[in-house]
């Protein structure tokens, strides 16, 4: 049975103020979608007195994996990615050159995250759910109560689809078939702005929500 006693701490980081999760149930730690400021993830890790055992990204924008060298350097955890956002995480520095932020180069990806796929770390358990449309290889990561939805939807929107490699009706397809398909009470963890749940985005999503002609149903 997946835990359902995470401490879940939101911090976002860098230029673009992307959020970076510190996750942990007891002694067990991962950081999700560490986007900037190593140093300052590894302070709070440090406060925490824990070692984390991994990095999982939700996707490869530079927003979301500017902070992976630095917290590698420093724990020497595996890094976990979705096989198909490999070519945006090893050209992350090249992002950063062409919005004028400097990103250390990430080192190989250790695991490669699949569709069913559970993660254990210790006690921490996060289902694994390909939702591509934001990028190829965006994931959910879901536990009990709450899921890490990256920028597939955030609240009362949803990510950009005019990067390379998003597709909008893609997108919207991962968003019903992934992400609203979750019990209501979900919480949902973006990449940007606060968290939000399941009941509200399925309610009132302009773009996904009942409320839209041909939304959610």
């Amino acid at each position: 049975m997946i835990a359902p006693t995470l401490e879940v701490r939101p911090v976002p980081v860098g230029p673009f103020q992307a959020n970076s999760f510190l996750v942990r149930s007891g002694e067990d730690a991962i950081v999700i979608d560490p986007g900037a400021e190593p140093e300052r993830l590894a302070s709070l890790l440090d406060a925490w007195d824990v070692s984390p055992h991994a990095v999982v990204l939700t996707h490869a924008h530079l927003d979301h994996v500017g902070g992976v060298a630095g917290l590698v350097r420093r724990f020497g955890m595996p890094v976990h990615l979705h096989r198909a956002d490999l070519p945006l995480y090893e050209g992350a520095p090249e992002q950063g050159a062409m919005f004028g932020v400097r990103v250390d180069r990430p080192p190989p990806p250790d695991e490669w995250l699949e569709h069913g796929q559970v993660l254990t770390f210790g006690r921490i358990r996060l289902e694994v759910r390909h939702a591509p449309g934001h990028s190829p290889g965006g994931v959910v990561l879901v536990a009990e109560a709450e899921a890490f939805v990256g920028d597939c939807v955030f609240a009362g929107s949803i990510g950009r689809t005019d990067l390379p490699g998003g597709d909008t009706a893609t997108l919207l397809r991962s968003i019903r078939e992934q992400i609203l398909t979750l019990p209501p009470s979900t919480t949902l963890y973006s990449g940007h702005g606060p968290a939000t749940s399941v009941a509200v985005e399925a309610e009132s999503n302009p773009f996904v929500g009942r409320g839209r002609p041909g939304g959610f149903s």
